[in-house]
């Protein structure tokens, strides 16, 4: 089967969050093929590797700001639960994962990782900064670290305070039982916009998925799409 074929029936499930069984026959793939492909890229790394090679297009054009970076999360549903779910807590409890995200100071992903819903947020800071990939397209080495991180009182933790600055990154992160600092919130107002651009494509709003990497496959697709988006805007 076509590689196209195959990239044009993950593309609609996707967009679509239907089951791979219901595939419209006039894309001319049926299901067996585009799961087990989505399998294959997966574990060849293919969605991550075209992630980094769009951010470094995008870096190419001054469209990543390196000056700061945000950190927060976003619970899901997991419908038919599996690995990396758990009792959400703001859901009743109910079987959820948690999409912890990076992204740059105009809201491009930079990397996303998948939990179960009742992970703290605070756990991941370091894994997300750890995870940025090194992006190329400027001149002289990939770059990886951003000068700054910005996160809410979900992130207040001495001990990641002390390794951001080992990594020469600012800590901006508001401390509980202490107003929040000033200005942040007009820095961070990208949050939002970020996770409804990531949440705009259907199969990630509700997780289906039992196994994680296929779920993750999606999100990494769904971060290249969103560069992608960027991408065509600069040039047009």
């Amino acid at each position: 089967m076509a590689d196209r074929l195959c990239l044009q029936g993950i593309l609609y499930v996707l967009h679509n969050d239907i089951a791979w069984q219901l595939l419209p026959l006039e894309l001319g793939v049926g299901s067996g093929h585009t799961w087990r492909r989505l399998d294959r890229w997966q574990q060849a790394d293919v969605f991550d590797q075209l992630h980094r090679v769009l951010l470094a297009e995008l870096s190419a054009v001054g469209e990543l700001d390196w000056s700061r970076v945000c950190v927060d999360g976003s619970h899901i549903r997991a419908k038919k639960g599996g690995a990396d779910t758990g009792p959400s807590p703001v859901d009743r409890r109910k079987t959820g994962s948690k999409h912890h995200l990076i992204w740059d100071g105009r809201g491009t992903p930079l990397k996303v990782i998948t939990t179960a819903a009742n992970v703290n947020d605070v756990t991941q800071t370091l894994a997300l900064i750890d995870g940025i990939p090194p992006v190329t397209g400027r001149p002289g080495r990939p770059r990886r670290r951003p000068a700054s991180l910005l996160g809410d009182k979900g992130y207040d933790s001495n001990p990641n305070r002390r390794e951001l600055r080992r990594r020469r990154i600012l800590p901006v992160i508001s401390r509980k039982g202490t107003p929040h600092i000033k200005g942040l919130g007009k820095l961070r107002y990208v949050v939002e916009q970020t996770f409804a651009l990531l949440h705009q494509f259907k199969r990630l709003a509700v997780r289906w998925e039992r196994r994680t990497e296929f779920h993750d496959a999606f999100v990494s697709l769904a971060c290249s799409l969103i560069c992608w988006g960027r991408l065509k805007k600069t040039r047009s």
